[in-house]
């Protein structure tokens, strides 16, 4: 059936009408939100139905195997049984920022009888568009980005390869990105029959099509990376490691600037405040860990209890992360991704202990045990060779560890994304295959924890530690529930997080403001969130009157306006050297001339003469370093970007061409 009035459905159950035409933001009638829900429908054969056809009274066809749900707050189709082809979205479900997830089944609108399986958390952005695929932008990503999606795609081979479905890594058009983020649009089986190549080799032979398109600067040493792989004698091991020393060593070529700032509020409703952070206001800036780390706690237990165990969670692992941050260090090369994610977890039972060891010396039992949920974001200094050769102090990378229902979200300008996925009964039931996503939310016990720091023994803790490497500005958002619940975050961060991003309003001011939203909406609960403002954008000479010290300024940077706002400067870019001798000359006038005594001179014109001969002094010094600053400038433009570059060079007159450097 096709139908030329486009409708949606309001989520609300009590609402009285609930029918909006498509493109509305609240329900006309009880201001709910309107959620669209885009769904990505199995089966090549559903690619030739036509646009606007509504299928099973409630989904319309937006495009190829993309369909939107107009009654969203339906239940979809489920089984009783869970089928093997969806296992594998079942047990990978914690991997939500790359993978889909299954959303319910329809019967079949075409020729081929059974049932449609339908997938949501597919990458489709908010206009209903696949994100392009990962050949699409590869030529225009930066030398990191470029290693970046490398290094996520080898992350998910493991994983994926152990529910067989890695052939879904195989396909260009398979591996979407948004943004930063590498994102599948379905998981495919892999056939395990007539091949004589191993997974490993096919990954690394359908890599090759990119590397023979990367950028200069890296295409030769991601050459060198595969070729074991692809004579048969490489080992993932190897490639890991390489790879990341790669990916290290193009993210150091950015400047690094963190800011950080973080708050608790007890909510509008008389409680206990059973939630801890850290910074907060009374944390003082000279405190070694700040601005690299952050942390959010919400307790459980009761008064008396919550409280306590998100104090000493806190507090504790502010002495572990300081430990470790000392260890990093004193090492003279970049411990592995997978050493630091072990002392992290380490780290976290250890803090574990500690609350179950009270819990035990005060006897308390069920219900009554204290515990905590934790986020917490590191960012971890190291030093490391840069592509371009020089020893640079920060390798920029971001470790996220989370347990329970705290939440962790990277915000860009285009997007906010959800890192963690709570620890409670509809993950537990998803990941051990005993339930569909959708059909588990309809558990009454659906949201309850099932595991938190000091509730049992920390051998028993399933812990999740990511890692992100920062190439582009960005927001780190730590909360508890008391700001994430009803979807809040995602329908809030482009009115808290952009502003910061675009520099037109403070760190303290948005997350103070984001507070006062959360009361309005959640203020059945205690508030805590921390933000970490992350900046990588190039750092700009910024003139200032003469006799005043010259200052580096960032392009809508963001001064400080309390305690808990700390900015600290890692890899910033420095001026070159001829660039600061030439500031830092303390510029003379040679001897003047002997005066004829045939030719007076007044004290007046001398000093007027003074003046001319210093002033012109300083304009040869101010072109020099603005031609230094220009070269330095067309240099990097055609060392990153040699395509485009000649591309421009092509234009100019032939006697300006001859200038130009040849193709790379």
């Amino acid at each position: 059936m096709i139908t030329t009035e486009r409708i949606i459905h309001c989520v609300n159950p009590t609402c009285s009408h609930p029918i909006n035409f498509v493109g509305s933001r609240v329900c006309a009638n009880c201001q709910t939100p309107i959620v669209y829900r885009y769904i990505w429908a199995i089966g090549e054969q559903l690619s030739k139905i036509p646009v606007g056809e509504i299928i099973a009274d409630r989904y319309e066809v937006l495009g190829s195997q993309i369909w939107l749900d107009n009654k969203p707050g339906e239940m979809p189709e489920t089984k009783n049984e869970v089928a093997d082809e969806i296992i594998p979205y079942l047990r990978l479900c914690r991997m939500r920022s790359h993978l889909p997830q299954v959303y319910g089944f329809v019967d079949s609108p075409t020729e081929i009888p059974g049932k449609v399986t339908l997938l949501e958390n597919a990458p489709i952005n908010e206009n209903g568009k696949l994100y392009p695929s990962i050949n699409e932008v590869w030529e225009e990503a930066t030398p990191v980005r470029q290693l970046y999606w490398l290094w996520q795609i080898l992350q998910l081979w493991q994983p994926l390869s152990d529910v067989h479905v890695e052939a879904s890594l195989f396909l260009p058009n398979n591996l979407r990105v948004q943004g930063w983020c590498v994102r599948l649009i379905e998981l495919m089986e892999t056939s395990r029959l007539h091949t004589s190549t191993t997974s490993l080799q096919r990954l690394a032979e359908s890599w090759q099509p990119l590397i023979e398109k990367a950028h200069p600067s890296i295409a030769e040493h991601l050459q060198n990376i595969l070729r074991p792989v692809l004579q048969g004698t490489g080992q993932l091991a190897e490639i890991s490691q390489k790879l990341n020393l790669l990916l290290l060593s193009a993210a150091s070529e950015f400047p690094l600037n963190l800011t950080v700032a973080g708050a608790t509020d007890i909510g509008i409703e008389p409680r206990q405040n059973e939630d801890c952070c850290f910074p907060t206001n009374a944390d003082s800036i000279e405190d070694p860990l700040l601005p690299r780390v952050s942390i959010v706690c919400d307790g459980i237990g009761g008064h008396e209890g919550g409280e306590v165990a998100s104090q000493l969670a806190v507090q504790s692992m502010k002495l572990q992360m300081r430990a470790l941050l000392t260890e990093v260090a004193l090492s003279s090369e970049p411990v592995p991704p997978n050493l630091l994610q072990q002392q992290i977890e380490a780290s976290l039972r250890v803090v574990n202990n500690l609350i179950c060891n009270a819990n035990n010396q005060q006897k308390r039992e069920g219900t009554q045990r204290m515990g905590t949920t934790l986020v917490m974001g590191i960012q971890i200094p190291q030093p490391v060779r840069s592509i371009m050769g020089w020893d640079a102090e920060n390798s920029h990378e971001l470790y996220i560890a989370s347990i329970g229902d705290s939440r962790v979200y990277w915000i860009t300008r285009d997007s906010c994304q959800q890192l963690t996925v709570d620890d409670d009964v509809v993950a537990r039931e998803v990941r051990t295959c005993r339930s569909m996503y959708r059909k588990a939310l309809q558990r009454p016990d659906a949201t309850a924890l099932t595991q938190a720091l000091g509730t049992k023994e920390g051998e028993s803790l399933r812990i999740d530690v990511q890692r992100l490497i920062i190439d582009e500005d960005a927001v780190l958002l730590l909360c508890s529930d008391g700001l994430s619940d009803n979807h809040l975050v995602e329908r809030s961060w482009q009115d808290f997080a952009l502003p910061v991003l675009n520099g037109i309003m403070t760190l303290e001011d948005a997350l103070y403001a984001w507070i006062r939203l959360a009361n309005q909406t959640n203020g059945h609960d205690n508030i805590s969130l921390v933000m970490t403002y992350c900046r990588v954008s190039p750092e700009y000479i910024v003139a200032t009157p003469a006799g005043e010290e010259s200052t580096l300024e960032m392009e809508g940077k963001i001064e400080p306006t309390s305690e808990v706002e700390v900015e600290v400067t890692e890899d910033e870019s420095q001026i070159t050297d001829s660039s600061q001798a030439l500031l830092d000359l303390d510029l003379e006038l040679p001897d003047e001339a002997p005066i004829s005594e045939t030719t007076p001179v007044s004290t007046t014109t001398q000093k007027r003469n003074r003046k001319r001969g210093k002033s012109l002094v300083r304009l040869v010094g101010l072109l020099a370093l603005l031609l230094g600053g220009i070269s330095l400038g067309l240099y990097i433009w055609w060392r990153y970007n040699p395509r485009h570059f000649n591309q421009i060079c092509r234009q100019l007159p032939p006697s300006l061409q001859r200038v130009c450097p040849g193709e790379k």
